[in-house]
């Protein structure tokens, strides 16, 4: 795989990539929700918000192909709950919207359900508020977006299996396959820290299973020619590593973040530990 990480403010890196040269964008912007990043302000008016957030949409629409998928991560707050739909607006409103919202999905963070002998059970990751006013919020959004509405999507990739295996021959949209499209609500648990210096040094979660979904429902396989304009620590070129893809171009601001970004995705092997930590390199 083709691996590109570019450091710098992605309004001013967007510009210099190639017309339609992405098949498929992934990415989790800053949420405006006063998020503590190591050299981002998440505080501006929602306002200017907005209005940056379109400046670079417009710039990732220009390298989509025109068959390409935008995959767009927002979350809110109990507080703050209008900002998903605030932004989506701002993308998809108007005489000339820069895009066409063709699916909304939900990342489901924490859900309880029942077993079949009808008792309670909670999964997933469930951060707790302490408030009389709010209930705990346990999801955000997906939007995906696309220039005409219409592309096609391989619904099956991101599938999963019928429990009930008497489905596959009795429904003929099965065609004989065990594998159902998943829906639009996706659970998606991501693993607790211990600490967060230490193990995930980054304000905001964004799980590479997340991505590795929207690889497999976009449909392209291992052609897909990913593009992350909001990096991080490098989430989304990790879940482009699994999916043995073709190529990953990442941006990042914050230094710091690539580097860490680069170590996940080739962490050091037990020999160059070893070699680290042995006396003769003390």
């Amino acid at each position: 795989m083709k691996v590109e990480f570019l450091n710098g403010d992605c309004l001013q890196v967007l510009p210099t990539l190639v017309e339609k040269s992405f098949d498929l964008v992934v990415t989790s912007p800053p949420y405006n929700l006063g998020i503590a990043y190591s050299t981002f302000k998440d505080t501006a008016p929602r306002g200017e918000f907005l209005t940056w957030c379109k400046s670079w949409a417009a710039e990732v629409k220009r390298v989509m192909a025109d068959d390409a998928s935008f995959f767009l991560n927002i979350g809110a707050s109990p507080t703050n709950p209008l900002l998903p739909h605030q932004l989506i607006l701002a993308l998809t409103d108007g005489e000339n919207p820069l895009f066409i919202l063709q699916n909304t999905f939900h990342w489901i963070k924490s859900i309880t359900t029942h077993s079949p002998g009808g008792e309670p059970f909670s999964a997933g990751h469930f951060k707790p508020i302490n408030s009389k006013r709010y209930v705990n919020d346990c999801h955000e959004y997906v939007f995906h977006l696309t220039k005409t509405g219409d592309i096609p999507l391989d619904r099956r990739a991101a599938g999963v299996p019928y429990v009930h295996k008497s489905n596959i021959a009795r429904w003929g949209h099965t065609g004989g396959q065990d594998l159902r499209c998943r829906g639009n609500t996706w659970f998606i648990p991501y693993e607790t820290i211990q600490s967060r210096k230490g193990e995930r040094p980054h304000p905001a979660t964004f799980p590479p299973a997340l991505v590795e979904l929207c690889i497999k429902l976009h449909g392209k396989a291992d052609a897909t020619r990913l593009l992350d304009p909001f990096l991080g620590i490098g989430s989304s070129a990790l879940a482009a590593k699994s999916q043995k893809i073709s190529s990953f171009t990442g941006i990042e601001m914050d230094r710091h973040y690539i580097e860490v970004a680069k170590r996940r995705l080739d962490p050091p092997s037990e020999e160059d530990l070893f070699r680290c930590e042995s006396p003769e390199n003390s």
